[in-house]
């Protein structure tokens, strides 16, 4: 990604901070670049059970098709990293993306995250295309 992700207008935004762990802390003195990812990992799933009825959370599930991820501003021990979360806004069948910026307490931008999810019927294990009222739900 060459170009800064931010929310198109109007577009639901979901944040979460989060701070660093000593074991997040790499021998660079900085956050891992693995802990982005683990972050970003985070941020969906809260997404993802802010919004949907328990129901929903019965019955479906997101597994991860693909991250792609740029890194641009270490966090450093003490720092709160940032993140804000939003969908794409439409599906492509069971796979729907989101994108994730995480960013530290000036607004520079750390890491930000491009991944496509896929939607997994629990029961059957099986993708599913994305039904409209969740492309709506996450509006």
């Amino acid at each position: 990604m060459s170009v800064l992700l931010e929310p198109p207008p109007g577009r639901q935004v979901f944040r979460l901070s989060f701070e660093p762990t000593p074991s997040d802390i790499d021998e660079n003195s900085h956050v891992n670049n693995v802990v982005y990812l683990d972050w970003a990992q985070r941020l969906a799933i809260a997404h993802w059970r802010s919004l949907a009825p328990p129901d929903a959370q019965a019955t479906w599930a997101w597994v991860a098709l693909r991250h792609e991820i740029d890194y641009r501003r270490a966090l450093k021990p003490g720092e709160t990293g940032f993140g804000r979360t939003w969908v794409a806004e439409a599906a492509e069948g069971p796979r729907f993306d989101r994108f994730i910026r995480i960013d530290a307490k000036d607004g520079a931008m750390c890491a930000q995250v491009h991944t496509t999810w896929v939607l997994i019927e629990q029961a059957s294990g099986r993708p599913k295309r994305v039904p409209p009222w969740m492309v709506e739900m996450f509006g």
